[in-house]
């Protein structure tokens, strides 16, 4: 995504071999048409809309947007860039992905300022980027923000029939929403088209090899891209591992998740009791939780503020299964409301208005790719059977988690996304006649939904539902790649790291043992540190798999007692 000049002849032909079809050793769906040339990344001045300082420059990568079709329809991504701040040790383009689905990172090249990071600042220029669907790349809607966003919400760890019933209609509503918004683009914005989009910025910031970093979902199409381009691939990192087992994605993946979840939970709990004369909310863990349970009836009852109910109280706890850094602040606030004072807890679960528009696009964009990459259940019953079980063992997270994912199970296949396009592009043409506007752009927009409802049939006749793809690579084809996963990881469960290991040959793997924030690179581990810096700066591996200890327990906020 960095910007380069305009380019002649000579420009072009070196493009051109820079953006060929996967390369040697590919394994999966290497016969897919090759991604058309990009034009060298132009960068400037960010629109104020990025809210980045002026030392970030700004460009826009254009790709297709169904890769079958190079000469179709395209998008428009947008990319930051900071360059390497020791020009004479540069090394090339550091790209990141945080993750999501639907994670920007265009504020990446902000990271090269903190301290851990100033090293690697030095070697690379640091490269972030807006996928499709996000932010201002085609960006994905599914629901009007107002609506996705509106508070108090309820949550329930064994919801009543009443309550699933609502969530089943939603869910249903939720997955009719991103047909009829996004029409027959919606089956494009799904991993293989990301990892596809990685190449062309690979290829538009002009590198013949990419450098990689990828957290959290930023793994799993990270590995897909190694397994369509593993010639293209200089080093990358992988951190906090998703399973890429195809059997796993996503229906699978998000029930370990939930199992995972409870015991970061529990963890969390067990470190409240130790510090009961903080925050004197139980000396032993199930009195933490009764705390917790009554806390959550109390909102649920009369929500704080009007607008932090169960679910909201919910969603900010769930936030300690990420990261120990939020212990202290949400077993603070959670005493403080038990003792009186809601004030912490509404300033840390409350709803922000202004941030509706970016959840909610974030939220589609997660939605539409998960369900788009693989098939997943169709039938409620069978949700219904394996979350109850799981909830049982493992009641925080699991509904929740289920009524994120749900739409999956009604997720429209692509002749009904595009029949969902002309229907909104019908409704869109009446509405410009009632108002007396012209027709022309509504007319084209109709004739291009019906273009696209024939071709999607077409596809859905020849190739019926895409399966995950199988990411692995044969020895050899791969050069060494890093895997970074702490053991005890909510978000990404542990088992995911050592099965990417499996699939990618010659790859080392560093555990942070006993630990479960998720996102372990150049963060407070000296020892994780010391094996990242050494990959990116030197291409050095530490061997097949090394342990660091776990970096130390967060430490409670003492003025929390007089908070209360």
């Amino acid at each position: 995504m960095r910007a380069l000049a305009l380019y002649g002849t000579i420009g072009s032909l070196v493009l051109t071999a820079l953006a060929t079809a996967p390369a040697d050793g590919a394994t999966g769906p290497s016969a897919a048409p090759p991604a058309p040339v990009p034009h060298r990344i132009t960068f400037g001045r960010c629109a104020p809309v990025e809210h980045l300082p002026a030392s970030v420059q700004c460009g826009r990568l254009t790709v297709p947007l169904d890769y079958a079709r190079p000469d179709g329809k395209k998008i428009s991504l947008t990319v930051s860039r900071i360059r390497a701040t020791a020009p004479g040790e540069r090394q090339g383009s550091l790209v990141f992905n945080p993750g999501g689905p639907g994670a920007s990172s265009m504020d990446f090249p902000l990271y090269g300022t903190l301290p851990k990071w100033r090293r690697t600042a030095r070697a690379y220029d640091f490269v972030g980027y807006a996928p499709r669907g996000v932010g201002r790349s085609a960006p994905l809607s599914c629901q009007d923000p107002e609506k996705f966003s509106q508070a108090p919400t309820d949550s329930q760890a064994h919801p009543t029939e009443a309550f699933k019933r609502a969530k089943v209609a939603q869910a249903k509503a939720y997955a009719r929403g991103c047909a009829r918004r996004a029409g027959a683009d919606l089956p494009f914005y799904n991993s293989v088209n990301n990892a596809r989009d990685l190449d062309m910025l690979r290829a538009g910031l002009g590198e013949e090899k990419l450098t990689y970093m990828g957290a959290s979902y930023g793994t799993y199409f990270g590995a897909v891209y190694a397994t369509l381009f593993p010639g293209h691939v200089r080093r990358m990192i992988f951190d906090s591992v998703v399973n890429p087992d195809p059997r796993q994605i996503w229906y699978r993946n998000n029930l370990d998740q939930n199992i995972a979840f409870q015991g970061r939970w529990s963890d969390w709990l067990r470190w409240v009791a130790k510090h009961h004369a903080v925050y004197r909310l139980g000396k032993t863990p199930k009195a933490v939780q009764h705390a917790y349970d009554r806390a959550l009836k109390r909102v649920r009852r009369a929500p704080v503020n009007g607008t932090v109910g169960a679910a909201q109280l919910q969603g900010a706890f769930l936030k300690i299964g990420y990261n120990d850094a939020y212990w202290p602040l949400r077993a603070g606030a959670l005493s403080a409301y038990v003792h009186g004072n809601p004030k912490p807890l509404a300033q840390q679960a409350a709803p922000r208005s202004e941030g509706a528009k970016e959840e909610e696009n974030g939220n589609a964009v997660y939605t539409a790719v998960e369900c788009n990459d693989a098939a997943w259940p169709r039938d409620w019953r069978t949700w219904n059977r394996d979350n109850t079980a799981i909830a049982r063992v493992a009641p925080f997270e699991t509904w929740d988690n289920a009524w994120m994912n749900l739409p999956c199970a009604f997720w429209p296949d692509r002749s009904e996304s595009a029949e969902a396009g002309i229907d909104d592009a019908i409704g869109k043409t009446a509405h410009r006649a009632r108002e007396g506007a012209p027709g022309g752009a509504a007319r084209d927009e109709l004739a291009d939904a019906t273009r696209h409802a024939a071709a999607a049939e077409v596809d859905a006749a020849l190739n019926g539902r895409r399966d995950a793809i199988d990411v692995r690579t044969e020895p050899g084809a791969l050069p060494p790649v890093l895997l970074l996963a702490a053991e005890r990881d909510g978000a990404t469960p542990y088992p995911g790291a050592l099965e990417l290991q499996r699939r990618l040959s010659g790859s080392s793997l560093v555990t942070e043992n006993g630990a479960g924030t998720h996102g372990i690179a150049l963060g407070p581990n000296d020892c994780v540190n010391k094996y990242t810096e050494a990959y990116l700066l030197h291409g050095k591996t530490p061997g097949h798999r090394v342990y660091c200890a776990p970096r130390a327990e967060p430490v409670p906020d003492k003025a929390a007692k007089g908070k209360k």
